[in-house]
């Protein structure tokens, strides 16, 4: 069984394809465009994600791993380039990823520690995975098209978020709030 990639964006122009998986003008930065588009992510995840009910900050995202997978994938071929370090959709849509559970995370913070400092913590904490790709997380690069260009970034956020849930319960069990 072969993973299909979707073929709508096969329907639009190049400019706007690229567009998309760029973010804009995030993955046109000249040094780290992934990180860049990681910053664009995290703002998603203030602006938008903090704010959703838990059940629909689950939906949103797999509706943003799919986008990004269709568009991804469709920017790898019009480029020419296998998972091109401009597009940095991938990074964008997993970032919210990172956070869920928030309540959990923010409720286990000692009261001298600003939720600020888990944001900032799991920003640090996804680019590192994304770009060491730890636990069997580079394999997944290996999935066609835009599949291995988002999934792969999907696990490092899912891996980011698991760590954080850790270091709330050991704060919840084992001193701190």
């Amino acid at each position: 069984m072969s993973i299909r990639q979707p073929l709508w964006p096969r329907f639009l122009p190049t400019p706007v394809v690229l567009a998309l998986a760029r973010v804009g003008p995030f993955g046109r930065a000249r040094k780290a465009p992934g990180t860049w588009g990681s910053v664009a992510g995290l703002g998603l995840q203030l602006l938008v994600f903090h704010y959703l009910h838990p059940l629909a900050a689950v939906v949103l995202c797999l509706l943003g791993i799919w986008f990004s997978v269709a568009v991804c994938g469709e920017a790898e071929f019009r480029l020419g380039k296998r998972d091109p370090g401009d597009v940095v959709l991938d990074e964008f849509v997993a970032m919210p990823l990172c956070f869920l559970g928030w309540p959990l995370i923010a409720g286990s913070l000692p009261a001298w520690a600003a939720p600020w400092g888990v944001y900032v913590a799991a920003f640090a904490l996804f680019r590192l995975f994304d770009i060491a790709k730890p636990f069997g997380i580079k394999k997944l690069q290996d999935l066609p098209g835009g599949w291995g260009v988002t999934i792969d970034d999907t696990a490092a956020a899912l891996a980011t978020c698991g760590v954080l849930h850790a270091a709330a319960f050991a704060l919840r069990h084992f001193g701190g709030a």
